[in-house]
């Protein structure tokens, strides 16, 4: 099972990607993690994609295929992966296909949790944490049960990340609107387009995410 998984930022696409991985053993492949991987190791491609990204560049697509078919050739992918970040660009969709063929697999289907942009501006905009365990909270939706005071650890000090805000968030509604624009019609064409309400409860969006990988 090959996806590739979408989502604006805030919609749920880490959890339900770790959810699939804890699950179903699929590896969650992020080329921005396997070039930021490549860099540390000090390998070839890693030395070449620092430079560019230290130019201001776009990384080049054919090394990019070269990492991801890399990628694709570990054992560990036998049980099915999760495109997260690849691809953006019509070009890219179609190499990504080509590298499959290559190995005798396939493109399944392209998930997208779907959001209601302003339901998803109070979701994030509400959110804050235990700044000492992590534990989430909301203002609207989920208070600590004593007030000023977590319900794991009784840490009285709470964060917020300084993003989560209505400018940064509508901000990256548009850059992820950008992102996507190129490669749905593409996929749509091929009937592969499967949407998910991201507003719902996490347990019903995994429930709806399964029903499609396993064909109900």
């Amino acid at each position: 099972m090959n996806i590739i998984l979408l989502g604006p930022p805030g919609a749920g696409k880490g959890t339900q990607a770790a959810r699939l991985v804890h699950d179903r053993g699929m590896v969650q492949i992020s080329t921005g993690d396997m070039l930021r991987e490549a860099v540390r190791a000090g390998t070839e491609i890693g030395r070449m994609a620092d430079e560019i990204m230290k130019a201001g560049k776009l990384f080049p697509d054919d090394l990019m295929s070269q990492i991801l078919g890399a990628r694709l050739d570990q054992p560990d992918t036998g049980r099915g992966v999760i495109f997260d970040g690849y691809p953006r660009t019509h070009a890219q969709a179609e190499a990504l296909d080509r590298l499959l063929a290559e190995r005798g697999r396939h493109l399944d289907f392209v998930v997208e949790l779907d959001v209601d942009e302003e339901a998803l501006v109070d979701r994030i905009t509400g959110r804050f944490t235990c700044a000492k365990c992590g534990q989430g909270y909301h203002d609207r939706y989920k208070l600590p049960k004593l007030p000023g005071l977590c319900d794991v650890c009784g840490s009285e000090e709470f964060k917020r990340r300084a993003d989560d805000n209505e400018e940064a968030v509508r901000t990256r509604m548009s850059e992820y609107r950008a992102k996507t624009a190129p490669i749905l019609p593409f996929y749509e064409a091929k009937g592969l387009v499967r949407r998910v309400d991201g507003m719902a409860p996490i347990d019903e969006v995994g429930a709806a995410v399964d029903a499609i990988l396993d064909g109900r």
